[in-house]
């Protein structure tokens, strides 16, 4: 393990619109800010990049967000008054379907991207291109959690970094070997970032350093952290 983690707010990212070159902005922000050493994990919100791939949709004041929520679900699982718990096609289970009003111009919505595990790989291969170092990307989302109150981030996609990792087989601090472990890492940087992004401060991108370096590499994608329905005790 390392010594410890850095979480650093990246500042300075102009206001995000449909066919921005989101990958150029976010890397000159991190040049002016911090720079980008061989490791770091860039977390991006959901927002920005949905707002640069042209996820914004006209709500309709007649009838309001609720026929989005229904085009961007694939299956209702619980209802009460306006919230609705739904599952996306990309396998998330959320509020809303994703569909989000917050940090949008009044009348729109942001819908999530369609790809977001595309997304994050377009993104690492702009900056591992212009700094000339490895590094891993998170696209963060907020979600609430099924008997817990708040909200948190999690990666709804991510580019080379380890989702979970997997410690099954191997043994605690006792000597116990573990059966059942397998940790949400890229969930635990996204959530480790949005401490220090916040929901209103207008900083949409940060980067969590010197994680362990056993933890980084392709090949997964955002959907190992997403349940299999005959693995849910709930669904």
């Amino acid at each position: 393990m390392t010594d410890g983690i850095r979480v650093i707010p990246v500042p300075g990212l102009p206001e995000v619109r449909p066919g921005d070159d989101l990958a150029g902005m976010v890397a000159d922000a991190c040049a002016t800010a911090i720079g980008l050493e061989e490791g770091d994990v860039v977390v991006v919100t959901q927002k920005v990049v949905s707002k640069a791939e042209g996820r914004l949709v006209e709500v309709d004041p007649a009838t309001g967000h609720k026929p989005l929520v229904e085009s961007e679900s694939v299956r209702i699982l619980r209802r009460r008054g306006d919230l609705v718990i739904a599952e996306t096609r990309h396998g998330l289970v959320c509020a809303n379907a994703g569909v989000d009003l917050s940090n949008v111009e009044e009348g729109w919505a942001a819908l999530l991207p369609e790809d977001p595990d595309r997304s994050a790989r377009r993104l690492r291969d702009a900056l591992v291109h212009r700094f000339g170092v490895d590094v891993a990307v998170v696209v963060s989302d907020t979600f609430g959690r099924p008997w817990r109150r708040g909200v948190t981030d999690v990666a709804i996609g991510v580019a080379g970094l380890r989702p979970v990792v997997d410690l099954r087989g191997t043994e605690d601090a006792l000597g116990r070997e573990l059966q059942v472990t397998e940790v949400a890492v890229a969930d635990e940087v996204a959530a480790a970032a949005e401490l220090v992004m916040g929901k209103s401060s207008g900083i949409a991108v940060a980067v969590v350093r010197e994680l362990e370096p056993d933890w980084l590499g392709s090949g997964s994608v955002s959907e190992d952290l997403v349940r299999r329905p005959d693995e849910d005790l709930f669904r």
